[in-house]
């Protein structure tokens, strides 16, 4: 094989269109830009909608983000628990599954002080509202707070704590800084003229 015999693969390659060579070819005349106006005059931008707001810029129409961070809560009231639970059961995330009040802990269980609750409760949770929490003690319940679950908050570090050990490093180098200048120079006697 020499290189005057190399060609393009078959179908890789496609003839431009010819433009404006008369009527025959179906691009004749105004050469498929149709009559009049911006575009059979010039080009314009593809994403140009003759000054309308953009697609790109009309889009997205929520605002803001979503927290990588953020925890979502399965949510169960005193009303449930209060039509649910006889006086005396042990409510925890396991038993309120198997009533069919939730499906899905997702980050965790989360009690709220929507209705009334009379009926002595044991009950645990990952998180309580303040008023759920004092209306359960009220009846005369206890409540235990679950840890939370693997996904949760990055540990922010503290700043002065990261910064006490770069206090600490920059120390020795100044007590140096400071030897050195302090040290006194030695000069040496001149000699007499004889």
């Amino acid at each position: 094989m020499s290189l005057h015999m190399l060609r393009p693969a078959k179908g890789s390659t496609k003839r431009p269109r010819r433009l404006a060579r008369g009527i025959g070819s179906g691009l004749g005349k105004t050469a498929g830009r149709g009559m009049k106006g911006q575009k059979a005059r010039r080009q314009v931008h593809p994403n140009f909608e003759g000054g309308q707001t953009p697609l790109q810029r009309r889009l997205p129409v929520k605002k803001g983000f979503r927290n990588v961070n953020h925890k979502e809560f399965a949510i169960v009231n005193l009303d449930d628990l209060e039509r649910l639970f006889k006086a005396g059961d042990d409510v925890t995330p396991e038993s309120l599954k198997a009533t069919g009040i939730i499906s899905d802990l997702k980050d965790g269980l989360k009690i709220l002080a929507f209705g009334e609750l009379k009926k002595k409760l044991t009950v645990t949770a990952h998180k309580f509202s303040k008023t759920a929490q004092a209306a359960i003690e009220k009846a005369g319940g206890t409540i235990t707070v679950l840890p939370g679950k693997a996904k949760s908050n990055p540990v922010k570090k503290d700043k002065k704590s990261a910064a006490a050990p770069k206090a600490e490093a920059a120390a020795p180098k100044a007590k140096k800084a400071t030897a050195t200048k302090a040290a006194p120079k030695t000069t040496k006697p001149k000699k007499s003229a004889e």
